[in-house]
């Protein structure tokens, strides 16, 4: 059986300027999270 998630925020990467969604190791500070991963967060705000 397929698990669904229902639809969870989303908001775009400030480095590679993809979607990406919520996860529940951010539910505490998802407002202030701005990259979608290490390596984006390491590149810094200019695209990749």
């Amino acid at each position: 059986m397929a698990h669904h998630k229902p639809h969870l925020p989303e908001k775009i990467c400030a480095s590679c300027r993809r979607p990406f969604a919520w996860r529940k190791k951010w539910q505490r500070d998802w407002d202030q999270v701005k990259y979608c991963s290490d390596r984006c967060r390491a590149a810094g705000s200019g695209p990749a």
